[in-house]
């Protein structure tokens, strides 16, 4: 029976100790036991996990030992990290994680962090409330005046009503307290809405919280009813407070629980009634849990936790009461319209940032929120406003248009100590003339990106301006969009040039955490990055205790903003799967670089092997390889051969046709004997003589097996460093540091997952090699052996081959070649009673694959923000980032190339010949 859930015993307040062996034991602190699920997700569990522990949300960090390992811990960061580990440990009940964090557990930053990050929305539509058109939610009053926005009414199923009273002066409490602060509410009244009700009313609690109703039916009220309270009746009480009995035999409302925990809450957001923005203000929407719902299933992102929940009254039971939180967009209509926008359709955004100014007496708490909220106001209204006066204490602004009666005057008032509206005519008279000179700001322009980018990190600039042309009607450059993108990516990802400066304290860590590994940074006179060398002891253990004495080079892009170029050294495991042995980092490519990559891999691989070392041939690296490893074979890499032969394909095409070129040019690559060579080279000249002659120009003791005398490697045809490409395409956007924090954390999550997988192999081969022989094993049983002699054979079948054991040879030379016994010498050993496996070579033994992965990599997490001064060594180096200059345009390279070279021929299907095509042809007129 599977199992249903994992006891994690979660450990925190205590500390790691290295011990002699080289394994980490925890020390110290407090434990707690969670359980989770398969489909626990991250943030439920982080936001647990900061309330048990008293820990920051945003500090939080949750790390994890793999079964049978305790030298290298796992970080836990997303959904997929926490499945993955729920899967690592099988049919285990229980497991160990530790978790830590700055200490002091805030709720409310721990649900606007969860907000911001996962994109919430708060409900998929809104279900008005009641029939009137000047009827309003009021937030807060005192005793003179109370503040209300207003919000259409209208029929509902649930007909849930909600009013609050007016509130006496100095008795504004704080959300964290359980109420809603007045700042920046809209639009003034003195008078209630009036709601009727016989059977239900709302009463009020001298608590300062909020309790919703449902009913069938809701009716008006009359404000002299207010004095009455009987059960289910509306009343007033000064401190501003009110409560809505239900009438359960009608309809049923959600009831939210008072004491539920932040994550609790998180879970049930789905559920919970929640506060909805619409053109004239806040309004209640009631979120139907109807599990019959056919529609799509409401994704996660686009729920939210609009409610704070309060204690729960003695003498109510079936009331609840809720208090609104303090940065709820619906409540704070400043703070929405300032806060983000990417959880926010945009039309609905722009009907919000239309009331962000609402006139005389509107306060802001500094000139900088009251600037931007204008500037949204202005987008909403299109038009173009000049600032005549502007500084920390007073703003005064007109419209652009000459002539225009718009104009708005705000100080900051010491008495109230808030940056109030003093004056303000909302009167255009350009008749939106000033639009057409419309220029967005650069600080908009960023925060509307930087939404876009948070949905879609890979968004054009193009697709910008489009998606700002559509939501907003302004029209913004490629320039300005481009240059936004880049400000956007700093704000979310931290700055490209700061991260240069923190390299040499990144290299340092990590060097001193994982020991025995070679981590090299290098700059020019003028501090600016030239190149950075890593070469992990995980790496170099595995190399020279598990893999087969082969390196493949090769080097791609970065994709950034400073060029940068990636050079890998690449071995194969056991199970020919791609071994990351060390990789570098340099300002350009070119043959000092390369050679001084290739010195830097030398010495940190030495080895007493022969090595051989692969690359594409038209890197030109042969001089370079031969002069660093003197005793090395070199050969060109299929991958890339195959690439350029595809490419230098040119008509016409006999017999077998084009698409027999390319097996046939693997088959002598791979031949074993020299006629096997010329047989398939003939079969290309018979379909194509210029693709037999371009075959025939590569050295072939480069690439074939018949003449190449190092380790045969050519059965991969595969692209060794297509891992590197990929994790590069995810990370281009990141800063040089961060790129290298993914990259370390992929290689050693890589090694991990190896090391794991291969604990579950039972066999004594890897499973690709152990397939491979047992197709052998089945070929062997119809083959006939005589003996020769105690070691030497004679296998008979279409043909005959000779089996010297002595030797370790067979006429066939698959043996010798491919490392495992072929068909003839298994037919042997089953004659002779020997175990194949003692034969095969030992880099396909399980063991020794177990042995390539035996090593571990820790990580170092980067801060976020620069490092403060007095972390950072005053004598250290400031590394800045490299000479920004663009790679050699390719077209300039091929003209060079294909200078004096004849164009492209014609060719024609019908006759067959060159110099014109079928159109053209008179061979059938």
């Amino acid at each position: 029976m599977a199992r249903a859930k994992l006891i994690l015993i979660c450990q925190c307040g205590g500390e790691f100790v290295r011990k002699d062996d080289g394994t980490l034991s925890y020390t110290g602190g407090d434990a707690h036991a969670v359980d989770i699920n398969h489909e626990t997700l991250i943030d439920d569990l982080k936001l647990k996990l900061a309330e048990m522990c008293n820990l920051g949300y945003k500090s939080l960090c949750i790390k994890y030992f793999l079964p049978g390992n305790r030298r290298t811990l796992i970080t836990l960061s997303s959904d997929k990290d926490l499945k993955r580990m729920y899967e690592f440990h099988g049919n285990v009940v229980t497991a160990d994680v530790f978790v830590m964090g700055k200490a002091g557990f805030d709720a409310e930053e721990a649900l606007n962090t969860l907000q911001r990050a996962c994109g919430i929305k708060p409900a998929d539509s809104v279900t008005p409330i009641a029939a009137s058109s000047t009827s309003a939610v009021v937030f807060h009053a005192d005793a003179n005046h109370s503040v209300a926005v207003n919000s259409p009414i209208a029929p509902s199923d649930v007909n849930t009503a909600v009013v609050l009273a007016p509130q006496q002066a100095g008795s504004i409490i704080s959300a964290k307290e359980g109420t809603q602060s007045a700042s920046g509410v809209a639009h003034t009244s003195n008078t209630f809405p009036a709601f009727t009700d016989h059977a239900d009313a709302i009463t009020s609690k001298p608590t300062g919280s909020i309790s919703l109703a449902a009913d069938a039916s809701v009716h008006s009220l009359d404000k002299n009813d207010m004095d009455s309270t009987p059960a289910g009746v509306i009343s007033s009480s000064p401190n501003g407070s009110i409560s809505v009995a239900a009438d359960a035999s009608v309809h049923s409302l959600d009831i939210i629980d008072m004491d539920c925990t932040p994550a609790d809450t998180v879970k049930k957001r789905r559920r919970t009634a929640a506060w909805k923005i619409g053109p004239d203000g806040p309004t209640i929407v009631s979120v139907k849990d109807d599990i019959g719902d056919k529609g799509k299933p409401t994704s996660r992102k686009k729920n939210t936790v609009n409610y704070k929940t309060a204690p729960k009254t003695d003498n109510e039971d079936q009331q609840e009461e809720i208090v609104p939180c303090k940065d709820s967009n619906s409540i704070d209509p400043i703070q929405a319209i300032l806060g983000p926008s990417n959880d926010v359709p945009s039309e609905e955004l722009v009907t919000l940032w239309k009331d962000g100014i609402t006139g005389v007496g509107q306060e802001f708490t500094s000139v900088l929120e009251f600037r931007d909220v204008l500037q949204k106001y202005a987008i909403a209204h299109r038009f173009m406003y000049r600032l005549k006066k502007n500084d920390t204490n007073r703003a005064s602004c007109i419209c652009i248009a000459e002539a225009c009666s718009w104009r708005i005057q705000a100080s900051w008032d010491s008495s109230m100590e808030k940056f109030v509206i003093k004056k303000m005519e909302k009167r255009h008279t350009c008749e939106g003339e000033s639009w057409k000179f419309y220029h967005p700001k650069k600080n908009w322009l960023v925060s509307i990106i930087k939404d876009r980018l948070t949905d879609n990190p890979h968004l054009k600039p193009k697709e910008i301006v489009n998606s700002i042309l559509q939501d907003f009607g302004i029209t913004v450059n490629y320039t300005q969009v481009r240059r936004g993108i880049e400000d956007a990516k700093e704000q979310l990802m931290g700055s490209y040039k700061e991260a240069y400066n923190q390299l040499p304290w990144f290299c340092e860590k990590m060097a001193e955490a994982n020991p025995g590994s070679n981590i090299r940074l290098f700059t020019g006179e003028d501090g600016r990055f030239q190149r950075l060398f890593e070469c992990f002891h995980a790496s170099i253990h595995g190399f020279q205790n598990g893999c087969r004495p082969i390196i493949f080079l090769d080097s791609m892009s970065l994709k950034s903003k400073y060029h940068e170029t990636f050079f890998a050294a690449t071995a194969l495991d056991g199970d020919d799967g791609a071994f990351p042995v060390a990789f570098a980092i340099v300002d350009t490519e070119n043959d000092d670089n390369w050679h001084w990559f290739l010195d830097q891999l030398r010495s940190a691989v030495s080895t007493t092997q022969s090595l051989t070392i692969v690359f594409d041939r038209e890197k030109g690296l042969e001089k370079l390889v031969t002069e660093v490893f003197e005793n090395a074979h070199h050969g060109y890499s299929m991958h890339h051969l195959l690439r350029s032969f595809k490419k230098n394909l040119r008509p016409p095409f006999h017999g077998d046709g084009k698409g027999s070129l390319l097996s046939c040019f693997v088959a002598a690559a791979q031949s074993l004997r020299l006629d096997g060579f010329k047989y398939f080279t003939d079969q290309i000249k018979q379909v194509s003589s210029h693709a037999y002659d371009w075959v025939l120009q590569i050295e072939q003791e480069c690439w074939t097996n018949v003449f190449f005398k190092g380790e045969h490697y050519n059965h991969i045809t595969v692209d060794v460093a297509e891992t590197y490409a990929n994790w590069i395409e995810e990370m281009r956007a990141l800063p040089m540091i961060r790129k290298i924090e993914v990259l370390s954390s992929k290689l050693m999550e890589l090694i991990n997952t190896r090391r794991t997988d291969s604990c579950t192999w039972s066999t004594e081969l890897t499973p690709s090699k152990e397939e491979k022989l047992q197709e052998k094993m089945l070929q062997a049983g119809r083959l006939k052996v005589l003996f020769s002699t105690d070691t030497l054979f004679e296998v008979h079948n279409d043909s005959i081959n000779v089996v010297d054991l002595n030797k370790g040879e067979c006429s066939c030379l698959d043996w010798k070649s491919t490392g495992l016994p072929c068909c003839h010498v298994i037919a042997v050993f089953n004659c002779t009673g020997r175990n194949v496996y003692d034969f095969c070579s030992r880099y396909y033994k399980v063991d020794n694959f177990r042995s390539t992965y035996s090593e571990s990599i820790t990580t170092v997490a980067v801060p976020f923000k620069p490092l403060d001064s007095d972390k950072i060594d005053s004598e250290a180096e400031n590394v800045l980032p490299p000479s920004i200059s663009r790679p050699q345009s390719h077209d300039k390279e091929n003209q060079k190339k294909t200078k004096g070279v004849a164009k492209k021929e014609v060719f024609c299907s019908n006759c067959k010949e060159t110099g014109h095509n079928k159109a053209t042809c008179k061979a059938g007129s």
